[in-house]
This record gives C-alpha cells, structure tokens and sequence, in this order.
C-alpha cells in the first residue's frame, strides 16, 4: 500500500453544500494579529498563500468582527465595507492554489474588554460579570439583539461579495451565542431566556437570516462546544440538541471544539492527549447528516485518518499543526513523514503571544507570520560550518545552513541530542518536547548533517577540522546558589533528578518554583500513583469508587514541597499554560512557599524565612531549581581564529526555546 493510499480518507473530497474541497483538512480561524486596524495585510496573505500552496484544504479566517462591540484593533474586520478589497485579494491568493476560503463571524459578548471597543459597554444577554475581563456586560434589550443579529447577516454578504467560499458562525468558547445558550449567563425572562428553546433562539435566528440573505447555495457553518466544561452549563447533550435546531436552519456544517476561556479542564495545553476531544464531535455527527470537524490537539496526520476511519467526524481541523509546518498536507500526501514539523502545544509563540497582545509566531517554525521577511534561500558561497552543541538552537541552525546548501557538522557532548529539550519532556504532561528534538533530528538527517556525539569540542579539534564558520551552542547549566548547606550529599540538581541519576527520598523540597522547580515537583508527585492502564482496568471492573480511584491517580509515594523567593509560582511560565501547571499542582498536594527566602540547608531540613519567622521544612531530599548560567567558555577560546563565530542561545545567555530557536534560524540564514 502506497503511502498516499494510508491516507485515503483523509485526501478524499468532501462538499460542504455545494462547494466541494480537495481534502478533509482545515486551517481554523485563529487570530493572529497580522491585520492592523483590521484591514488584510501582505503578512496576512504570506502567511495563508504559503499555507494554501502546503496543501491544505479548507482555510477558515479569524476571528472577523462583525460590529462594533467586540473584538480587537488587530481582528480582521468585517463590519464594514471598507475592508473588502482586502479580502478578495486573500481570497483570489488562497482559491488560485485550489483551497477554499471561509470567514469566521466572530462576536465575543461579556468576552470583550470595554477598552479595546472604545469604552463602549460590552453586550450580553444578562448583565452577569465576565471573569474573563472582569467586567459586567449591558444586557441586550431586544433592538439590541436585532442590531446584532443584522450585523451578523451583513458581515456574512461581505464574505460572499469579497468572493469568499463560506461564512462560520462562531457559538463556542463562551462568546455570544454560547452565552444565549447557556443558563450561567442567560438569566432573561423573554423569548430569549428560560427555557432551552428559548436560549437556542438567539443562534438560531442568525443562521436563519444568514441563510435567507446569501441564498440557499452559500455554505455555512457553525462553530460549537462539544462541551462548555463549566459547572451547571452546557453538556454535549445540549450540543447535539443546538446541532440539529441549527441544521434545520440552514447550517451545513459543524466545527466541534471544546469548552469556554473560563473552564478549568485544559483544552489545547501540551498535557492534552492528541485527538482527546473527538467524541464531542462524534456525539454531533451521530445526529445530524452534514459534516461535522473535529478539532484540538489533532496535528499528525496519521492519527486524522484514523479518526475519519473510525467514524469519529467527516473532517480535521488542524490549526497550530499548521502553523507549525505550513507543507504537512503536501508532505503527508507524498509520504514524507519524516520531515514534518508538529506543533507540539507549546503555546509559546501562539496562544502567550496574543495574551500579550503581540503577533503569532511558533517556537518550532520561526517563519510563521515572516515569510516574506525569512526566505530559506541557497547560499552565494558554500561553506563548511561547524556546530558546537546539539540543543535546540544548534539543531535548528545546523538545520537551516544545511538546507541552504552548505556542508554541515555538528558535535554534541551528550550521547544525544536535543539538550535541555531532554529534560524538559521528562515531567507529566510534558512529553511533546522529545517530539521537537526527534523531528530536528530527524531532518537534520534528511539534509545529511554529518553528526557526532559523545565528543568535546576542543580549540584542538575546531583546528583540525577546519571550518569556514562556526556557531556555538553549547547552552547552560545549572546555577548552584550560596546557600550554606548547599553542598550537601542530599542535595541534587533539577538537570540530575530529571536525567534519573539518582533515588529520591522524600520528603522532598524543591528550592526554586519558576518552570523547573514546578514541573520537577509533578514529574516527583506522580511518583506512586496508578497508571492509565491500572485505573482503566480497577474503573472497568468497578473494583474501587470514583473517589478512592481519583486519589489514586494523584497521590502518590513522595512528599513534596517547593519555595519559591519571589510572590507567585512559574513567573516564567506562560499564561496560556500556567493556571493548568498551578491547578495540577494543587491537585496533586504539593506545598508551596512563596515570598520565602531559604537561610541553611541542613541534613534533615530546609530552614526557610517568610514573614519574618522561620520555618523548618523536613528534607531528605533537596533539589536545587534556581536557574541557569551560559556555558560559553569555548567561545572565549575560539575568539579571533575565525571572521565568522557566532554566539547562540543559552550560551550567549538563558532563555526560552522560542528565542534559542528563532537564534539558531537566524544565524543559519546569515552564514
């Protein structure tokens, strides 16, 4: 069987009413933030032409907003006619490499901050306080919600005169419509609220007049939460119920997601398990007769078509996958697994970025959102380059100087590669960074970088060998703080337990709660408790209560306890990933000290100060996660041998992966 054959289901045309798509993969609408003011920019169209040329299918943009309620300067606009030459221009772009194009109808309700809509009063249909922005909504009187309504319908002529295939109806994630659905934040007493009929009615009527406006041919989809994942709201009963009201109303499709920004059950984190949320699509499919996607945490295309083979949903969704790796349709199609790169749920470059209302890039793709800026283009010379250090940064520079053509070597101390990546996938929840290092590794064969490990790079072996430019990579290791005691036979590294060079014995006190003293205190929790297969089998067999089972798997046989000097834990962490890494935390019993200050370590305890009084902390075990120092004494020795030398990542000094990789990138593109 050919590999294009293993693939079938997903490569085969779908019809979503009358249009028709190449393949069952779609690019869901995120924002980006490469659209000021709204309007279509170059940035904007690089970033989906390239897509479109991957391969994908179906392409779905936004958030577009469709007044002047909601949304951010950023978001693509669709609430005026202004912005529709823009629009056909992405459209013409992405339709010429054969995908079809859909615009997202994006209203966010009690979601919207008062100061990016001009101070205006967000609207909702209950004045109920948003946790979100801390704000309280207007309720819609019922001009209002007609007003909106209309908004709706004449963002969706926009879309269908700028020469768009489709419009998506957005009802998920705790926006508008989710919030006329649910009985958290319906609380009307009219034909709007009360009754579950009566709260459907608000999305019902948009894709109603929707329909009626672009005719009966024009797709439209619909956009929903398998599941809102809140306390007394919304269950996939309640979807399925919504689906099939909204396919007598015109819908064609549905985009299946998961949950609200509120809800506490982790949606698109790395601890997700890939393709987790299937069954809130299936649970839809089963009762309607349109297409249904599924969506979150579905980036190998291997495990799509097994979704689309056993029934799960007619379609993926694929969102940061690509983003990722604009070619993995293209390059999954011809069978050329081994140099896909797959998103691995991060969130760095994404989801923190807009957090922190900057554009989208991606930790492991640095040209996402600056394809025009970063062309990987032949050398003018070819060269022999050595590389120094096989961590992220020197993977992806060797990477990127190979594919431009020149003669590549790499040397790596360890006995493998991927550097702090190794460590880093080691804690629960976290094991997706080996698949960063596995895919760079993997290229890097691909491209025939010459490899060695388990070698010291000397001054010596770097004159031997000749190269016309160097890169050196040789990362961090750990800061050892002046604390007395520090020296102690009891006291390891973060790098050492994680490596497993050494027994634990608890109790245990981790010095340090930035990202490495957290996860080393979950990688150190889950110690002892069950696992998957042992709960799945005592659940089955109904051999214990929930209660006892749900102990089980967070319990476990050592006691741990981490201090952390300044306010709050993970600092470093990003906040799209945090509140999940503090919520595991809790869930799993781990004592936390913050605002502490440790005086002496002893044989049997960690004496720390908080408010002014000391505390003892028993210890058998201390584990010291008080950061990083560069390791560049290489560098120091190689300065002024060669014109071309080059510092990178944690060796120039610490930081995250994002910005060592985006280095390594970079300087492959200079040499």
């Amino acid at each position: 069987m050919s590999n294009a054959q293993s693939l079938k289901r997903l490569f085969s045309p779908i019809h979503i009413n009358k249009t028709e798509i190449r393949n069952r993969i779609v690019m869901p609408a995120m924002h980006l933030g490469y659209t000021p003011g709204g309007f279509i920019s170059d940035r904007l169209i690089d970033f989906y032409w390239e897509r479109a040329k991957g391969g994908v299918g179906m392409i779905i943009i936004g958030g577009c907003i469709v007044d002047e309620y909601s949304g951010m300067s950023e978001m693509i606009a669709l609430h005026d006619d202004r912005f529709l030459d823009g629009l056909s221009r992405l459209a013409r772009a992405v339709q010429a490499e054969g995908v079809r194009l859909f615009a997202q109808l994006y209203q966010a309700g009690r979601y919207t901050h008062s100061m990016l809509i001009g101070g205006k009063t967000p609207l909702a249909p209950s004045a109920v306080r948003s946790k979100l922005t801390g704000e309280t909504p207007k309720a819609m009187d019922l001009g209002e919600i007609h007003m909106v309504q209309d908004s709706f319908v004449k963002a969706a002529l926009r879309a269908q005169t700028a020469g768009l295939d489709g419009v998506e109806v957005l009802g998920s994630a705790g926006y508008l419509i989710s919030q006329f659905l649910s009985p958290i934040t319906n609380k009307r007493e009219d034909q709007y609220g009360g009754s579950f009929e009566n709260r459907m009615r608000f999305g019902k009527e948009i894709v109603e007049k929707i329909r009626k406006a672009v005719g009966p041919d024009y797709s439209i989809l619909v956009r929903l939460a398998g599941n809102d994942f809140m306390p007394e709201g919304n269950t996939n009963k309640e979807t399925v119920m919504f689906a099939q009201t909204l396919e007598a109303a015109g819908a064609d499709a549905f985009n299946v997601t998961g949950g609200w920004h509120e809800t506490r059950v982790p949606q698109l984190t790395m601890m997700v398990p890939q393709g987790a949320y299937t069954y809130l699509a299936y649970g839809v499919r089963q009762a309607v007769k349109v297409p249904v996607i599924a969506c979150n945490r579905i980036n190998n295309p291997v495990l799509a078509e097994q979704i689309l083979l056993e029934g799960w949903a007619d379609m993926i969704s694929m969102a940061r996958g690509m983003i990722a790796d604009p070619n993995l349709p293209r390059k999954a199609l011809a069978g050329d697994f081994k140099t896909i790169q797959h998103c691995i749920a991060c969130n760095q470059g994404c989801f923190d970025e807009i957090f922190k209302f900057q554009p989208v890039t991606c930790l492991v793709n640095p040209r996402a959102g600056q394809e025009r800026q970063f062309p990987v283009t032949p050398a003018d010379q070819k060269k022999k380059v050595l590389i120094i250090g096989g961590g992220p940064a020197g993977m992806m520079a060797a990477l990127t100087a190979a594919q431009r053509g020149h003669e590549v070597v790499l040397y790596e101390q360890q006995p493998a590669l991927g550097g702090q990546l190794n460590l880093a996938a080691v804690p629960p929840g976290r094991e997706e960074m080996n698949t960063l290092a596995n895919d760079l590794a993997n290229q890097l064969e691909v491209y025939s970088v010459e490899i060695h490990l388990n070698q010291e790079v000397t001054p010596t072996l770097v004159k031997a060998l000749k190269p016309q430019a160097i890169v050196v990579a040789t990362g961090a290791k750990p800061l050892i703080p002046s604390i007395p005691g520090v020296n102690g036979p009891q006291v390891y590294t973060a790098w050492e337990v994680l490596s497993n060079k050494m027994a634990v014995e608890t109790p245990v006190v981790i010095i340090g709660g930035g990202a490495v003293g957290c996860e080393t205190a979950l990688f150190l929790a889950k110690i002892g408790t069950i696992n998957a297969e042992t709960l799945l089998f005592l659940f089955e067999n109904q051999a214990e209560t929930p209660e006892t089972l749900y102990h089980l798997i967070n319990k476990g046989t050592k006691e741990v306890t981490v201090v952390e000097m300044i306010s709050k834990l993970g600092s470093d962490i990003g906040a799209s990933t945090r509140w999940s890494i503090l919520q595991d935390i809790h869930r799993r019993g781990i004592r936390t000290y913050v605002s502490s200050k440790v005086i002496k370590i002893t044989p049997e305890a960690v004496i720390i100060e908080k408010e002014k009084k000391l505390i003892s902390l028993p210890a058998r075990t201390v584990i010291l996660a008080t950061g990083v120092v560069s390791e560049n004494s290489l560098y120091e020795k190689l300065k002024g041998q060669l014109s071309e030398l080059y510092l990178i990542g944690d060796a120039q000094s610490p930081r995250k992966a994002l910005e060592a990789i985006r280095e390594g990138f970079q300087v492959g593109l200079k040499i």
